[in-house]
């Protein structure tokens, strides 16, 4: 900076509110100083101004899997968000695994980032208990904070199953299948919840053999919707619980001699593009993100906020898949 100022004839102050965007510059001087700085190619030294602030411009985004469609729009509204407050995102993806979740949490605060956004693959937080008190601004998305008190945003998840299965059944459809995530996870739970609500509304038991929890990789998803395509009592229509369960029973779909509905939790790629173009229930994942970084920087910019749990509303998009009617 001192160098700066040498060049460009002010003095250490001036080069400081001209790094920094703050007022009380001339243009005239600021253009000046901008020639100084381009041609000494200096750059701010962020550790050192943390120091002096104690404020990094830095969050964190912990996601369950950064190569889930579902994620990038949703970490792409964070980053936008958090650019316009001037901060940089830094992200990682827990796999699904409660340790590396918390390993990564922990991580970020120990980096000093000034808030995160955390999609839970656990269900026990009171380990950011200390950081919370130090003032680490946290939402939790997706998912709610187990045993600590927080923000969290996420999507109707029981109402946009509980109306996906209800629109099955409304196109004559008795024998239903849902195939989810692994029961741990609030969402399979709750989209589980909403399966089950809507066939009780219609008066339909439901069978065990036409529920199949657990995880989503392609082998396991395809015996479960074999098993229910097959023996003397096959569902005529499938409920995915995720887009990686869709994309599976699409699959499997396509090798069967007869017609079987489908409705999709989470839009996928193509979807309208396919033969029968594919109905879901659709979430906004931008809308999740950008709801979810905006709650953050009213916590960092030191608003009041009262913990709350913020539900987005989804929307059943239909497209010819969901209104097969039943063979039989």
């Amino acid at each position: 900076m001192k160098d700066v100022a040498a060049r460009a004839g002010v003095g250490l102050k001036t080069v400081s509110r001209v790094v920094n965007g703050e007022p009380g510059v001339t243009a005239e001087t600021e253009q000046r100083v901008q020639e100084a700085i381009d041609a000494l190619g200096f750059r701010r030294n962020d550790s050192a101004r943390v120091l002096r602030k104690g404020r990094t411009a830095s969050i964190g985004l912990v996601l369950e899997d950064l190569a889930d469609p579902f994620y990038g729009p949703l970490s792409r509204s964070v980053e936008e968000v958090a650019r316009a407050h001037g901060a940089l995102l830094i992200n990682g993806s827990s796999a699904e695994d409660p340790e590396r979740e918390q390993e990564l949490v922990l991580a970020l605060c120990a980096r000093r980032v000034d808030g995160l956004v955390v999609i839970p693959a656990g269900d026990d937080h009171r380990y950011l208990e200390p950081e919370l008190k130090a003032g680490v601004a946290t939402v939790f998305v997706d998912r709610p904070a187990g045993h600590i008190d927080a923000d969290v945003v996420l999507s109707d998840n029981f109402g946009g199953a509980r109306g996906g299965v209800a629109h099955l059944i409304a196109h004559g459809h008795r024998r239903i299948g849902f195939i989810g995530d692994m029961p741990r996870i609030h969402t399979a739970a709750e989209r589980l919840r909403g399966y089950r609500a809507a066939m009780e509304d219609a008066g339909i038991p439901v069978a065990d053999s036409w529920m199949s929890l657990g995880v989503t990789g392609p082998e396991r998803v395809r015996r479960a919707a074999e098993d229910m395509l097959t023996g003397p009592d096959p569902v005529t229509a499938i409920f995915a619980g995720n887009n990686r369960v869709t994309v599976t029973v699409i699959r499997v779909l396509a090798e069967q001699a007869r017609r079987v509905a489908l409705v999709g939790f989470d839009d996928i790629e193509l979807a309208d593009l396919l033969q029968p173009g594919v109905t879901v229930v659709a979430q906004d994942a931008a809308d999740i993100g950008r709801t979810a970084a905006e709650r953050l920087f009213r916590q960092l910019d030191g608003t009041p906020v009262t913990p709350e749990r913020i539900e987005l509303p989804t929307r059943l998009i239909t497209r010819g898949s969901g209104e097969i009617p039943p063979a039989d």
